[in-house]
Parts: structure tokens; sequence; C-alpha cells
């Protein structure tokens, strides 16, 4: 099978499409033909090697010290499954599916072999298979981090960074779970973060929303462009602040969780199981949930993919058509 396959970190130009042995599932897995994935931010960081110092030698383990462990990236997928171990029950050949495969990578490929009780369920069946590729990790994070901070109907809630993908679609699950949702982003994206349900949206190349006299129950930074001690500021009492990019504590936030009575949540996995994505295809499907994809690139345009996505401009998903129709 045709893979994009990475053997050293660097630029872009590292990815290079090549033959791989096609994988074989194991008894309780299915082997899924991909004909979507995409290129996410944390894609772009695994390439590049391009962590936070604190997370230098945990991804330096996970990732691989002197070259990648794991030589094909991508995290999500969509597509059919070709066939099913002995075990499967779920699953079927020719079923349409989407999936997340955040810790094994492996999505920038022409199969993958995915565990039947993974975050895999079927496609929603009113999208195409771009539009569900770019659904299990940006929705699937925005979901976990919403859920943890036990949002409520009429709380407060700020995104910042809202035009990314986790960041819009955590504009629209808030307002789905019946909060106020503020959206900071840049001028081009304001009426377009509108769109998806923003009550009001801040354009934060002109201004500060720790300036405004407005308080938040939920903070979410969902770009880590922000300063904690702005966004401290800015929450109430009692009130989370979710950081889904910072995996480790600075001193200051561990001062804060001593001394106040604000919750933080930090980067973490989502749990790799279906339920979430069982959830996010229902919305979806109702219309409550809607796809964000700003460029789709044929499988062999994943270079310049990776350029576009690591300028740090993309609204929504960038998305890549493995199968070409």
């Amino acid at each position: 099978m045709k893979a994009i396959v990475y053997t050293k970190y660097g630029p872009p130009d590292v990815l290079k499409l090549e033959e791989v042995e096609k994988p074989i599932p194991k008894e309780n897995e299915i082997l899924v033909k991909i004909k979507a994935t995409t290129v996410t931010v944390a894609d772009v960081r695994a390439r590049s090697f391009t962590v936070p110092p604190a997370f230098w030698l945990p991804a330096r383990i996970t990732l691989g010290f002197r070259q990648p462990k794991k030589v094909i990236l991508g995290m999500e997928l969509a597509g059919e499954v070709e066939s099913v171990g002995k075990k499967v029950k779920r699953f079927k050949e020719g079923d349409p599916v989407f999936a997340a495969s955040l810790a094994g990578f492996g999505t920038y490929a022409e199969y993958k072999c995915l565990p039947e009780e993974g975050p895999v369920t079927f496609k929603p069946a009113n999208i195409t298979y771009e539009e569900a590729a770019a659904i299990p990790i940006g929705a699937r994070t925005a979901l976990f981090f919403l859920k943890k901070a036990n949002i409520q109907r009429g709380q407060r809630v700020l995104v910042y960074g809202a035009s990314g993908s986790v960041g819009s679609y955590a504009v629209q699950l808030a307002k789905y779970f019946g909060a106020h949702v503020t959206g900071v982003c840049s001028t081009t994206n304001l009426e377009w973060v509108k769109s998806l349900g923003a009550d009001k949206v801040i354009d934060y190349t002109t201004g500060d929303f720790s300036k405004i006299d407005e308080t938040y129950d939920v903070i979410f930074e969902a770009v880590n462009k922000s300063s904690f001690a702005a966004c401290m500021k800015g929450l109430k009492k009692g009130g989370t602040y979710i950081n889904i990019t910072e995996p480790l504590p600075s001193a200051r936030m561990l001062w804060t969780q001593l001394t106040s009575n604000k919750k933080l949540l930090l980067s973490r996995n989502s749990p790799e199981t279906p339920e979430a994505l069982e959830f996010l295809k229902e919305l979806v499907e109702t219309g409550k949930l809607k796809v964000v994809i700003d460029r789709s690139y044929r499988f062999d345009e994943i270079v310049e993919a990776h350029r576009y996505v690591e300028k740090g401009h993309k609204k929504g998903n960038v998305v890549i058509k493995v199968e070409q129709h």
C-alpha cells in the first residue's frame, strides 16, 4: 500500500510517499480502507519535533530520540471497513466509519488497522468522508474538556483561538450545552466565528479580553497564545481554565491551584473509546454540529498541506483525500 513516511524529524520535505506493507487485522481489529485523513497541529509538531520545553523528554520517549519510532503520521481517518478479525462483532465489511488514531498515528496511509473497541464508529450519514475525517480529534478534544469542566446552561465561556479546529468545535459545543459563548480570533475570522454560534467575538489584534469588564465561568485556551495572568484576571472565582496544549503546570499555575478555588485542566488525551464519537455523530446528523474544512489536498500534496498548517492560520480543518475519486 502507499503511505506517507518520515524517517527523521524536520521540515515538511521529510515526508515521502512510499510503498509499505499492508497491515493485517488481529482478531479484535478492523482493517479500514482510508478515504480521507487530516493534517493537525499535533502532526506538524511530531514531524518537526516542536514541543514545549517541559515536555521535551516525555515527547522524545514517546516519539523517538534520534528518529521517529512511528514513521507514518496521521491521527484521524474516515473510510470503509475492508475486513474484520474473527472476534469483531460491531462492524462488517463495507461499513463506513470514522476514527481517531491518537496513540498509534498511522492514518497517512491507504489502510489502517484499528481495535474494534477503540475510538471508531459509523460515519455520520449526512456528510462526506472528508468532513467525517475532520471530527475525531478536534471535536472529541473540545467535548472532553468541556465535559471535564462540567459546563452548565447559562454559564459564560470564552474560547481563545475560536477559529482553529478545536476552537471552532468548542464554540459550537459550548453553545449546544447552553452557554453564552465569546470567541477570540483574528479580524478576518470574526464574522465566521459568529456564524458558528458565538454570542460575542473579540478581535485579539485590536482588543484584550482581560481588559474588558467581563468574567467567565470557563476560559478555553485552544492555541496557548493568551497569557495565564490575563486568563486568571478574566476567570470567575470557582471557574475553570482549560489549556489543551500545555501538558505540565507552570510555577504560577501550581501557585494558583494552591491559593485559589480556580480549577485548571491541562493537556491530556481523550479516552480511547467510541462513546464520544457516537455522541458527535448524532450532533452532526441532527444539524447541531458542523464541520469546517479550510483546505483540501490530494495525498501526494501532503507536504504542501503541512506547510500551510505550520503557518498557524488555518480556519477549522485541513483534509487530505487519500483515495482519489
